[in-house]
């Protein structure tokens, strides 16, 4: 798909079927996160792939709508704030170079024909411990992973000029 049919194309799925993923097409999702830019590519970021089938109940404490579990897959983005690059006024760039890894997971997938729904607002606590994730790494970000059993919404954004300024703000 040409990138700006991709920008286009790629939504918010919450509607899955629970046809399983091919590996190859998981392989190429996964290389996208892999590949992405990160601050003095530290890569300050690890993937946790989670089978949903017989976890349901489980992963619905993680996340509460039930197309949550729909997809065969969940897919965690953890960010490991050691590893981070830190910038002279002690800003990491944990979350940022995290987030980018997903953004290019999501848009990979949606070039293969699969679905994904960035979740932020989540219950850390319930994924901390059903993912054993060890307390100096942050589980940032989720989405399901799989082909989507709904379809495309009008996408509603500001306009351009709302969003850009020239030279000054």
């Amino acid at each position: 798909m040409e990138f700006s049919e991709l920008l286009t194309a790629r939504y918010s799925v919450r509607a899955y079927k629970p046809d399983p993923i091919p590996e190859e097409t998981l392989q190429q999702v996964l290389e996208a996160a892999r590949l992405a830019p990160t601050a003095a590519n530290r890569q300050p970021f690890r993937v946790i792939l989670i089978h949903t089938r017989g976890r349901e109940q489980e992963l619905q404490r993680v996340y509460h709508h039930s197309w949550f579990t729909q997809a065969p897959l969940i897919v965690c983005v953890c960010a490991v704030p050691e590893e981070a690059w830190v910038r002279e006024d002690r800003r990491s760039y944990c979350d940022v170079d995290a987030a980018i890894a997903l953004d290019h997971l999501i848009l990979a997938a949606a070039n293969l024909g699969l679905g994904t729904c960035w979740i932020a607002h989540f219950d850390v606590q319930a994924a901390r411990e059903i993912l054993q994730v060890p307390q100096s790494v942050e589980p940032l970000l989720f989405t399901p992973l799989g082909y989507p059993a709904d379809h495309i919404r009008p996408k509603k954004r500001r306009p351009l000029a709302d969003l850009v300024r020239f030279e000054k703000w």
